[in-house]
């Protein structure tokens, strides 16, 4: 079954994980609110699926996941990758909105694909397939301002852990990816400098998002009597072992 559904498949991370997969010769479904962006991730590939559609918006998950599984038969995977943030501010500062509003992408919007996705899995024949969330370096320690941030990341690690456990009887393997300073378009003000721990601002090192690629890819790619469990990719030299 090498295919594998991609949330967030517009930009960064996304586009660059669809695109190595459909180098690899994955049927690729790319999930995402702007068809214009899926479009430009496509690049006309026949292999790839355009599904616009809201991860928070339940109704339009299921059908574009059943429009993908009605058109491959079977679901292989999911890169339960879209995501948001929010900028740096101290935890009163943070309004409920704000904290509502990301939660509802970062952690609902992420329940609703993986649910879809394990249901989908759980009931297709042969049974089984792969659940892979997108973490964040965020899901061990904290950067300054990021409580609504870092909190979606712990919670996605403790929905990785349960997806885990409720997926054996299913085959279902479910793996997370944690990610750090991967240098995309909506990242690349960090090489400007960005706020840290001590009130400083500084410039932190960044890593080709091309490697994130790869090792979803890796990871993907592994008989279901295999799982990578916890992965963490990042660039060696950024402020996240140790005290800088």
């Amino acid at each position: 079954m090498k295919n594998i559904i991609i949330t967030g498949a517009g930009s960064g991370i996304g586009r660059a994980t669809a695109r190595a997969f459909l180098d690899a010769g994955w049927n690729v479904g790319l999930v995402g609110r702007r068809a214009d962006a899926l479009a430009e991730t496509a690049d006309a590939n026949p292999a790839a699926l355009v599904l616009p559609c809201d991860v928070t918006q339940e109704q339009q998950v299921e059908d574009a996941f059943a429009a993908a599984v009605g058109e491959w038969g079977n679901l292989g995977a999911l890169f339960n990758n879209a995501g948001a943030s929010l900028p740096g501010k101290l935890f009163n500062e943070i309004t409920l909105d704000e904290w509502r509003n990301l939660m509802e992408v970062n952690l609902t919007g992420s329940f609703i694909c993986a649910r879809a996705a394990f249901s989908i899995m759980r009931n297709q024949d042969p049974q089984g397939g792969r659940i892979i969330n997108n973490g964040s370096v965020s899901a061990h320690v904290p950067r300054w301002g990021s409580a609504p941030y870092t909190s979606s990341k712990h919670a996605i690690t403790g929905m990785t852990r349960s997806i885990s456990l409720d997926g054996r009887a299913f085959k279902i393997a479910c793996g997370q990816i944690d990610i750090g300073n991967a240098l995309t378009e909506l990242s690349r003000r960090m090489t400007k400098g960005v706020p840290q721990a001590d009130g400083s601002i500084a410039v932190e090192p960044m890593m080709d998002v091309a490697h994130i690629a790869s090792s979803v890819l890796h990871m993907a790619s592994l008989p279901l009597d295999a799982n990578v469990q916890f992965m963490t990719v990042m660039a060696p030299a950024m402020p996240y072992i140790g005290r800088g």
